[in-house]
């Protein structure tokens, strides 16, 4: 079963960006199997404990794992904040808005 325990328990031995895993190899370490449900299950859960402030970094190119330092923990938020921020805009462009006025900015009177 994937849970918040099970996750941080198989990263706990993946500290550094050499030591990640892709999201398919940490559900069969952690389950026995995979699946396309159980990995969206996963990353869920490494939401859910991002939220709560663990230091989990990913990429598509490295997997998971736990950072190592403030380097590594910079290059996944970098990450994360281009990949909202292109899914921002792609929004803002299919509603035709600019992305300020999705974003619930006011705009002053011209």
């Amino acid at each position: 079963m994937i849970s918040r325990d099970t996750v941080m328990f198989a990263l706990a031995c993946r500290i550094g960006q050499a030591s990640g895993v892709r999201a398919r190899d940490l559900v069969a370490e952690i389950c026995g199997d995979s699946s396309p449900a159980l990995e969206r299950q996963l990353r869920a859960v490494i939401e859910e404990l991002r939220l709560e402030g663990r230091p989990i970094c990913g990429h598509p190119s490295t997997g998971y794992f736990i950072a190592a330092n403030q380097e590594e923990l910079r290059r996944t938020t970098d990450f994360l904040r281009d990949r909202a921020a292109k899914s921002f805009a792609q929004a803002a462009r299919m509603l035709g808005v600019s992305v300020p006025e999705l974003a619930g900015q006011l705009r002053l009177p011209s």
